[in-house]
């Protein structure tokens, strides 16, 4: 195998593999750090039993499950409930009165992951007393992460590592009022799970499947390609009603021939759709 030093440029096989994320599913993993793509990729090779960076090469390209396994081990989940309590504390105070005035309204999701998330806002939205207004629907690429997120099973650390995090966004009980604990893992109760629908989706190739009131979006535009990005932006804006919300990451920023369509209501990353 060859040598992981970070000074070492990618070869023609780990180009050929970046280059099939970026066709199928429009992640852009080219300029990431060379030295931490080495070690990806190498443990992906080791992960499939192989012996050569080529051997996972030719498996990436002729089995899609292979496929989408190195695209997980390169996306960055947060696998972490209530990442950036401040975003949540402002989805309550800035977002959640307007969510109010409807009386049925629609979440969604984009690149959900594992649903570490996915499971924060349905807490949330119980604890508003408006879960049983609204559906929540959470897509991603990966169809393992996804299988993870319908069971709503996670490690008991995980559970326990959110609880300073839930407080802060203005946590009005326990996190373990909404789950049970067995062993090292979690299960969040089915009453939870109500209202929650998990599908595949591909910002690169899929269209608009519905209208929503509310689009989060964190942390998953700044690792699409450029042209993938602003096809992703144009498929939010389409898919948001008029005065809906997009949640994006704290450091992110709308950009493009879209810009004008919003107004940034929080330093959190949440803007309105104006028009």
């Amino acid at each position: 195998m060859s040598s992981l030093t970070s000074d070492r440029p990618l070869d023609e096989a780990e180009i050929d593999m970046l280059e099939a994320l970026l066709h199928d599913y429009g992640f852009d993993y080219r300029s990431a750090a060379v030295g931490w793509l080495h070690q990806k990729i190498a443990a992906c090779v080791a992960a499939e039993q192989l012996q050569t960076v080529s051997g996972l090469r030719v498996k990436v390209f002729h089995d899609e499950s292979c496929r989408q396994r190195l695209l997980e081990s390169l996306t960055l989940h947060t696998q972490a409930m209530f990442h950036d309590p401040e975003f949540y504390q402002a989805f309550r105070t800035q977002v959640v009165p307007l969510l109010r005035t409807y009386p049925f309204f629609r979440i969604w999701h984009v690149g959900c992951a594992t649903g570490e998330e996915v499971y924060a806002m349905a807490i949330l939205l119980e604890e508003e007393g408006l879960y049983d207004r609204c559906r929540l629907y959470a897509t991603d690429v990966d169809e393992t992460a996804l299988r993870r997120a319908r069971e709503g099973i996670f490690s008991l650390a995980v559970v326990q590592g959110c609880t300073t995090n839930y407080l802060r966004s203005g946590g009005k009980a326990e996190i373990a009022a909404y789950c049970t604990a067995s062993g090292d893992q979690v299960t969040f109760h089915a009453s939870l799970k109500r209202n929650l629908i998990f599908a595949g989706h591909n910002l690169a190739t899929d269209g608009p499947f519905n209208e929503f009131h509310a689009v989060v979006c964190r942390g998953v535009l700044p690792s699409l390609a450029p042209a993938v990005r602003r096809r992703a932006h144009e498929l939010i804006r389409e898919s948001l009603v008029r005065l809906g919300f997009l949640c994006l990451g704290a450091s992110e920023s709308i950009a493009g021939p879209g810009t004008s369509a919003y107004e940034r209501i929080s330093s959190g990353g949440i803007f309105r759709r104006i028009y």
